[in-house]
């Protein structure tokens, strides 16, 4: 989730990086700190100069993918299509901020939202080609799927009595039957594969696109190594027509794992909507759209 930068959201703001840089990284005191126009909701990121950001957890829950993303991106990074942030320091608690951080190198680009991407299509099958490439690296020591992932790559069934809960709240608006349908076959459709790299939250905010074609992917995070089925709801959030149907093309998934990636995309826009009825109309409108192609998708292939 991306939210519009507020500094001083959870009680980290510009003069805390300064201090905190100051006092493990002097080299770089000095250099201006700016929040970055559009923050993701796990971490706090600040522009540091030019040519690097500071990223800062906001919870404790997502503190170990820290360290999951300092150890893994550089040796992931070499076998990747399109560039990961480049890691250049990992800080520690101090100045009243309690968790590890990390200084990485700045990616040109912007996020691939509306309108900054010419040809779809073709960008869905470099999305495509960059979860082939990733599924292609070497899982040996690799975090398996589990609590730092926020359960990404294992069966969308540790999500069963949440998206129940939605279910339920959300009669009389959504098709709560034809959604009950997709999550039981999403949790029926058993995953058999050999565990791979999944990224966990491919979204249009954490792909990086110039001139229209995908040059970066960041926020890796809720990666890890397990079931790559999570790594295809970007089929309904962000592509649809022909775009969808190249992705599709591209993916070459069998029908089980489209089954449990319908889960997948259910679960969060179930949540989400339930979350936003009556407080985010834009938000919750998203995410019934995202809903109606999910049922519309289980119809056609399901």
């Amino acid at each position: 989730m991306n939210a519009t930068a507020v500094d001083g959201r959870a009680g980290i703001d510009a003069a805390l990086v300064k201090r905190l840089i100051a006092a493990q990284f002097p080299q770089w005191a000095g250099l201006p700190v700016v929040p970055v126009e559009i923050d993701g909701w796990d971490n706090r990121t600040y522009r540091l100069g030019d040519d690097m950001t500071v990223r800062l957890p906001t919870a404790a829950g997502y503190v170990p993918a820290v360290a999951k993303e300092n150890e893994w991106l550089p040796r992931l990074a070499p076998s990747l299509p399109v560039a990961v942030p480049p890691i250049l320091g990992m800080g520690a608690p101090g100045e009243g901020y309690p968790f590890p951080w990390s200084v990485r190198g700045w990616l040109p680009g912007e996020t691939a939202g509306r309108g900054r991407v010419d040809d779809l299509a073709r960008f869905a099958v470099s999305v495509a080609e960059f979860v082939h490439a990733l599924q292609r690296c070497d899982t040996a020591g690799g975090p398996p799927a589990g609590e730092h992932s926020f359960y990404r790559g294992t069966p969308p069934a540790h999500y069963d009595e949440e998206t129940r809960r939605c279910l339920s709240a959300l009669r009389g608006h959504v098709d709560t039957g034809l959604a009950a349908s997709v999550w039981e076959a999403a949790v029926a459709a058993e995953w058999r594969g050999r565990p791979v790299w999944f990224h966990g939250d491919l979204a249009h905010g954490n792909l990086l696109v110039a001139d229209g074609r995908l040059t970066a992917v960041i926020d890796f995070g809720t990666s890890g190594v397990g079931d790559p089925a999570c790594d295809l709801v970007i089929s309904w959030t962000m592509f649809a027509g022909e775009s969808r149907r190249a992705f599709r093309r591209a993916i070459g998934a069998d029908d089980a794992t489209w089954a449990r990636a319908r889960g997948w995309a259910l679960w969060k826009a179930l949540l989400v909507l339930a979350g936003s009825l009556d407080t985010d109309p834009g938000q919750a409108a998203d995410n019934r759209h995202v809903i109606a192609e999910v049922l519309a998708d289980h119809r056609r292939h399901g």
